[in-house]
């Protein structure tokens, strides 16, 4: 579904990502796992087209996404849950997720928001609510429940647990799954968390300083003493 191959990007004369390569096959979890600053967040923001390689390749359903505007890139069906999650603070938890159609020209736009308070019941609660005013977990659920109304074959996920209780921590993991598992959603996770990430994977890649340093399943990273040294708290 999607290849990385060989990208280079930069901030300036910052060099962020070098030579990055990595696969992403239909109906994955895929997860990318580094310490901060390590280009994590730089990567997805290059696949959403919000930055741009200097050089190197990024394919998605065998065609080429780079240079393409990040509303084509939503259109085509990747959509991003941005670090921080980015909710529109001023707007109700509803208007937040009309919002996240704002691509579609069907008519099922409000059927997919009942279908995201399934998946979600506490911002059903909370749909008349500013989402300036929900907790953090709760606009973690709103801006994953926003990006899923695009119908998103590919969904990034850049630091879905940051900031987040244990028990709230779960409840996000369990969702992402079940995401995955109901809808058929492939899913690029990138997460600082890399028990919890490894848990849901299928495979993963780790990433320092802006290169892919190691790649394997999640079970053989997992099993890795340099993994669990570097990530997993020995």
């Amino acid at each position: 579904m999607l290849k990385v191959d060989g990208i280079d990007v930069y901030y300036g004369n910052i060099h962020a990502l070098k030579g990055v390569s990595l696969e992403v096959l239909e109906g994955e979890i895929v997860t990318l796992i580094g310490a901060n600053g390590a280009g994590k967040s730089t990567l997805l923001k290059t696949l959403s087209g919000l930055l741009k390689p200097k050089q190197g390749v990024i394919q998605y359903e065998n065609q080429s996404i780079v240079g393409k505007q990040a509303q084509t890139i939503v259109k085509a069906g990747i959509s991003h849950v941005p670090e921080g999650r980015r909710v529109f603070s001023n707007m109700t938890v509803e208007e937040n997720l009309e919002l996240g159609a704002f691509v579609r020209k069907d008519k099922e736009v409000q059927k997919d928001i009942q279908k995201v308070y399934e998946l979600f019941p506490r911002l059903f609660e909370r749909k008349g609510q500013l989402s300036g005013t929900l907790s953090g977990g709760e606009q973690q659920m709103l801006a994953m429940g926003r990006a899923i109304m695009a119908r998103p074959k590919l969904l990034l996920l850049d630091e879905p647990s940051m900031g987040l209780a244990p028990i709230m921590v779960k409840t996000i993991f369990s969702i992402i799954e079940e995401i995955n598992e109901t809808n058929g959603t492939t899913i690029l996770l990138v997460e600082q968390n890399a028990h919890m990430a490894l848990s849901i994977a299928k495979r993963g890649y780790v990433l320092e300083t802006g290169k892919v340093v190691l790649t394997g399943s999640a079970k053989d990273l997992q099993e890795s003493d340099e993994i669990r040294m570097a990530y997993l708290g020995g």
